[in-house]
């Protein structure tokens, strides 16, 4: 049970547990945002017909290409939603490339390849729905129904979770909480197994070396940034202390390993070791344009280095794996090997 409280002064003053003038509140809020539930995915439809005369709440895409079913618990019993949203996994999971398209277009009204790329700004991966996930949305769910959503997950690994919203009220205002059952994380990595190489422990960052910052700054003071809006700088929020991460430079090869040591903060924000960031003298000093506002400036993670190159040297060959993604999980075997290699890791 989730609780919330107000610090006025020296005392906490509880809220009191609120409720929903309707339940489809929740399906419009998680279709204008699904990060709501945690999600980096677009909604690609809603109410969204099945073949046995069903209609799903509504249907999202991660840019991996994974089909994500939202359903909400609505005026259903526990049991019987665990069941329905089973039941249109079974559905979704026939679905074609051609047929994920389809259902796409007809809710954007443009052609999917052109609202992916205005969504995620990369390119669409050419086969979609390649595996799949299912997410409960309710404000409570019994106990046996728990009992069954964390059976099917943690036993044989079915991605399926849910996702609790609770509204509290206080002094006329009102606040909305989410939660999860399960982390989702580890859900969707059970679920990537069976589709995908084993995660290897080790990130993928992209350096982003240009105007805005440099190799020099980043190795020197030890950080690696992104900039330009959240819909960047989000994907460091990944990175926590102790990952372990390559990173890489576009066009050129992967310049540096190293270990987090700083979870995202404001570039303003981070210390050195002879202090603030911004008061060291900077190869790119264009790093602090933007710094005082919160949508656009500059975040940084902290990193211990282990071994650099310069740009000049750059290690890669023909077939290591990249991408455009800020940051992402490094599966390639082959790319993993060579890289422990040229970077002297010792694990």
């Amino acid at each position: 049970m989730t609780n919330l409280f107000k610090v006025q002064g020296n005392e906490l003053v509880a809220a009191s547990a609120g409720r929903l003038s309707r339940e489809s509140q929740i399906e419009d809020w998680v279709e204008r945002n699904p990060a709501l539930l945690g999600l980096d995915a677009m909604i690609i439809g809603r109410q969204v017909p099945t073949a046995h005369g069903k209609y799903i709440d509504l249907v999202a895409m991660d840019r991996e290409g994974t089909i994500i079913i939202i359903e909400l618990k609505k005026d259903k019993t526990a049991r019987d939603i665990v069941g329905q949203v089973l039941d249109y996994a079974s559905w979704i999971k026939t679905l074609s490339t051609a047929d994920i398209y389809k259902i796409a277009e007809q809710y954007t009204s443009k052609h999917l390849t052109s609202a992916y790329s205005e969504y995620f700004n990369e390119n669409i991966p050419e086969q979609l729905n390649s595996t799949h996930s299912m997410l409960i949305v309710a404000s409570e769910l019994d106990p046996s129904s728990r009992r069954i959503v964390e059976y099917l997950s943690e036993e044989h690994g079915v991605a399926i979770n849910t996702a609790f919203f609770n509204v509290f009220e206080h002094d006329g205002g009102e606040w909305l909480t989410t939660d999860f059952l399960l982390d989702q994380a580890a859900v969707e990595e059970r679920s990537e197994r069976k589709v995908k190489a084993p995660w290897s422990g080790y990130y993928f960052v992209n350096a982003g070396i240009g105007e805005d910052r440099g190799w020099t700054d980043m190795v020197r003071y030890g950080f690696i940034g992104a900039s330009g809006g959240s819909f960047y700088t989000k994907r460091l929020d990944q990175l926590k202390p102790g990952d372990k991460v390559f990173v890489y430079d576009k066009g050129n090869g992967y310049i540096g390993y190293g270990i987090v040591n700083q979870s995202k903060v404001r570039a303003s924000e981070f210390s050195t070791e002879n202090g603030p960031l911004f008061s060291q003298p900077l190869e790119q000093p264009n790093i602090k344009l933007n710094a005082e506002d919160s949508e656009i400036a500059e975040y940084v993670v902290g990193i211990d280095w282990s071994k650099t190159f310069d740009v000049s040297h750059a290690k890669r060959f023909k077939g290591a794996f990249a991408n455009q993604n800020i940051v992402c999980k490094l599966r390639d075997q082959a790319t993993i090997e060579f890289l422990i290699q040229a970077f002297e890791v010792n694990e």
